[in-house]
């Protein structure tokens, strides 16, 4: 999906699929675990890392049912796409929080059938099934700031 105009500066070379399943995985724990988008994610072609903060450690059926649901939505083979809005027309879902301050009036939303939607200038896959087979890697917790950190690839 390239855009035929820059809304903001961008310097990040996503790898689609796996920036891709950083927006069902953050929906995803929206919805399990009532937390916020994740802050802080560093995702990348051979492994990510996502956190997110929680109220209480996740056990380990917790873990197994998240990478269980990951690779259901993506078998779902939703369709992923774009359009453009101004900050005043934005859904009710959307929030504009993580921004940074110099973003551009009209807004670029990214759209996973009705599953999620949230602004981004990102490179996406076109529909979820070419995400791949998501794998947790591993988890860790840090109790003093309910931090639970997952460590992911997709596999192609």
């Amino acid at each position: 999906m390239n855009d035929d105009f820059i809304l903001n500066e961008h310097h990040k070379d996503e790898f689609p699929p796996a920036h891709t399943a950083e927006h069902l995985l953050n929906q995803l724990m929206t919805r399990m675990f009532g937390c916020e988008r994740s802050r802080n994610a560093h995702i990348e072609r051979k492994k990510s890392k996502i956190s997110y903060i929680l109220d209480h450690k996740p056990s380990r059926q917790e873990e197994h049912e998240i990478e269980r649901r990951m690779n259901e939505l993506i078998e779902e083979d939703m369709p992923v796409s774009f359009e453009f809005v101004d900050r005043d027309h934005l859904p009710a879902e959307v929030k504009l929080d993580r921004l940074p301050d110099a973003a551009s009036e009209t807004l670029r939303l990214v759209r996973i059938g009705d599953y999620d939607v949230c602004p981004c200038i990102g490179k996406h896959v076109r529909s979820t099934s070419q995400i791949g087979r998501f794998e947790m890697l591993g988890t860790n917790w840090d109790e003093q700031e309910h931090s639970f950190r997952i460590r992911f690839k997709v596999i192609q």
